[in-house]
């Protein structure tokens, strides 16, 4: 899968030149959706059999990350296309191969049930509105968690049509404004009965393996590699910055401090460690799944701890970067402020953020732990 780790590296150039647009109009540019959609990086899970490019999950962090070096936004947006684009090994065959056998297309969304829907004639009409709508405005569907009321309620993950989702202009937000993450909504949108899936307890409809790796945590795999393209990103900014540069009242640059020398090779430390660790993970996991197994909790806990301390580490990195590059950082000519910026609301994620340290912690201590949404 090496060619889809090439293809994210041979759009850097255009991911990053138009970094400050994105930032300007709060969304990703056309010219990078563009970029990532022809090389079919925003559907690097959708299987062979629907013309995808089926990805395994350390090629969808490899690529993800070498994005995100670039810019985090870009990033974000090709992970979290991507991994909706997982589902379809669980849609209705007919409806996926509508769906993604057209490779233009672009899913996204947000599983959260903030949907009510009825049953009707062919399929259900839901009304509801959700936050958090990662690049949903370049998406031709648009994902919605949704509960189907009855004698015994059942929740779904709905395929709404873009022309009839609403876009609400809410995405004012410290970091990775390129992500148009804003609300969306629908208002007794029509869903048909095989352009939806069951959240909790259905199966596969094909044999693919992507389809049985756990779809939460593949998410949080996700989330994680973009924080790690972020904190690359600052620490290469760094260091040609601390090349030349001697703070005010110093006779040496900024590289031949010994204490900065010493804070940023722990960075660096801790962040290659943190990539290690869960590559180590997504491998062992990865051989399991290829060998028809169904992942274990532990093995479930162990991806999951490994990606949020990928996050805690990225963030230290960038903190340490940002931190010994001075006033030089603050401005917004420097990289450094937006890579500051970005991973600290990566790592605000629920798949990432410090409370799935307890969850985790919890399991370890033989304490029941709900593992659904692990």
């Amino acid at each position: 899968m090496s060619g889809l780790v090439d293809a994210a590296r041979g759009v850097l150039t255009t991911v990053a030149a138009h970094a400050d647009e994105g930032e300007v109009i709060r969304r990703l540019p056309a010219a990078v959706v563009e970029a990532l959609r022809d090389e079919q990086l925003m559907r690097m899970c959708v299987p062979a059999v629907y013309g995808g490019p089926e990805a395994d999950v350390r090629t969808l962090v490899e690529a993800t990350e070498a994005i995100a070096t670039a810019d985090g936004a870009a990033g974000w947006c090709a992970v979290i296309a991507s991994t909706t684009s997982s589902l379809c090994c669980f849609l209705d065959p007919d409806w996926a191969r509508t769906i993604y056998g057209d490779p233009t297309v672009v899913t996204g969304g947000v599983f959260a049930p903030n949907a009510t829907a009825e049953v009707v004639d062919g399929g259900w009409r839901a009304t509801g509105r959700w936050m958090w709508g990662s690049g949903t405005q370049h998406c031709r569907y648009i994902c919605g968690g949704a509960i189907v009321g009855g004698d015994e309620p059942q929740q779904y993950v709905m395929f709404f049509d873009a022309a009839d989702v609403t876009f609400h202009d809410t995405w004012h937000t410290a970091g990775l404004r390129g992500t148009g993450s804003g609300d969306f909504s629908v208002d007794g949108a029509f869903v048909p009965s095989g352009r939806a899936l069951r959240a909790f307890g259905g199966g596969p409809t094909i044999d693919a393996p992507i389809g049985r790796f756990p779809n939460f945590t593949l998410l949080a795999i996700g989330i994680a590699s973009v924080a790690l393209g972020i904190a690359r990103h600052a620490l290469d900014a760094f260091a040609e910055l601390a090349t030349d540069k001697r703070p005010q009242f110093s006779g040496r640059t900024l590289a031949q401090n010994g204490v900065i020398q010493a804070d940023i090779a722990r960075a660096e430390a801790g962040l290659r460690s943190a990539r290690a660790w869960l590559l180590d993970e997504i491998d062992t996991a990865w051989a399991a799944v290829l060998a028809g197994d169904r992942l274990s909790d532990t093995t479930r806990a162990a991806l999951r701890l490994a990606g949020a301390n990928v996050a805690t580490q990225a963030a230290h990195a960038v903190d340490t970067a940002f931190t010994w590059a001075g006033g030089t950082a603050v401005f917004q000519s420097s990289p450094l402020q937006r890579c500051l910026r970005d991973v600290h609301v990566v790592t605000q994620h629920i798949q990432v953020s410090p409370r799935l340290y307890e969850t985790v912690g919890r399991f370890l201590l033989g304490n029941e732990t709900d593992m659904r949404m692990m």
